[in-house]
């Protein structure tokens, strides 16, 4: 397939080498200079403007937006639904909130433009070689392209959810677990430091990922971390939030379905914005290991 990508930051770009191997023609572009240049250097085509990009792709265009949610990804929406054409598609792989992408289908269909929402896991490992994708949208056009997300996907990593929105819903509620999941390890660890005894952490996490219940993804990116630096010095404890958690809470509010975990550790990423604490380090470090997120250096 023949389509452009807008936004070439961590995911955005790694996406695009992903799809490029898969054998499509991808041309990107983003607001930052840097990023352009970088993209380039990966043998990844771009164009200075969005106007360029579209211009670029065939008639019946697909646009693949990765910005940040909230108003650059309404500056995108903004500018694309006025350059497309009925039947061309647009797909926000970000992580917005399902009922905006409800909005942003409704008005995109107004004008015969299909919109896809797409929850993007896997950090920026996974969108290079082998994303989790949660779509949604309307079926008959999703199998047209599905061989797209196939191609780019884990093994069983991808999946049709359903109508515009579903897709962003499953990421919010994925994003919800992910919250308390990475607490209670962070937790985990935080007793082990604080305890009896002198623990390598590293060693710990090694052996937890080996075998145990609790082995995972997390625990090995965990074991990363210690390896790096032993007990984590040299950042912060400071967890900062995409806004999925609390997405998440809310809507489980608004449906009245209990979720005591992730509220709390939705509240303990609020409360790492004060003071240093251990259990944020660790939860920081998972953060930068997966999705590259930033962490904030002592």
């Amino acid at each position: 397939m023949e389509l452009g990508i807008i936004g070439l930051g961590k995911m955005g770009l790694n996406l695009a080498l992903n799809m490029t191997r898969q054998g499509h023609k991808v041309v990107g572009t983003d607001i930052n200079s840097d990023s352009r240049k970088q993209a380039t250097k990966e043998n990844i085509p771009t164009v200075d403007t969005l106007s360029d990009l579209l211009m670029t792709l065939p008639e019946r265009k697909i646009v693949w937006i990765m910005v940040p949610n909230g108003d650059p990804l309404q500056a995108v929406l903004d500018q694309v639904i006025n350059q497309l054409n009925p039947n061309d598609i647009v797909i926000d792989g970000g992580n917005s909130n399902y009922k905006t992408s409800q909005a942003h289908g409704k008005r995109f269909a107004d004008k015969g433009i299909h919109f896809f929402d797409v929850g993007t896991s896997g950090g920026t490992s996974g969108a290079n070689n082998g994303a989790c994708l949660m779509i949604g949208g309307n079926k008959e056009i999703f199998s047209e392209i599905e061989p797209l997300f196939q191609g780019i996907s884990v093994e069983n990593g991808y999946m049709y959810a359903g109508e515009v929105g579903s897709g962003h819903f499953l990421k919010m509620v994925h994003n919800g677990i992910e919250y308390g999941m990475m607490q209670a390890i962070a937790e985990g660890f935080d007793v082990l430091e604080g305890g009896p005894f002198d623990y390598n952490l590293e060693e710990v996490a090694k052996v937890w990922n080996n075998g145990s219940v609790i082995r995972s993804w997390l625990m090995e990116l965990a074991e990363d971390a210690f390896k790096e630096d032993a007990k984590l010095d040299n950042i912060k404890g400071i967890m900062n939030s995409s806004g999925e958690g609390k997405w998440t809470v809310e809507t489980a509010l608004d449906y009245q379905v209990p979720t005591p975990v992730i509220a709390l550790s939705l509240m303990m990423r609020y409360r790492s914005l004060y003071d240093d604490t251990f259990t944020g380090k660790v939860v920081a470090a998972l953060r930068n290991g997966f999705g590259g997120h930033d962490v904030e250096k002592k």
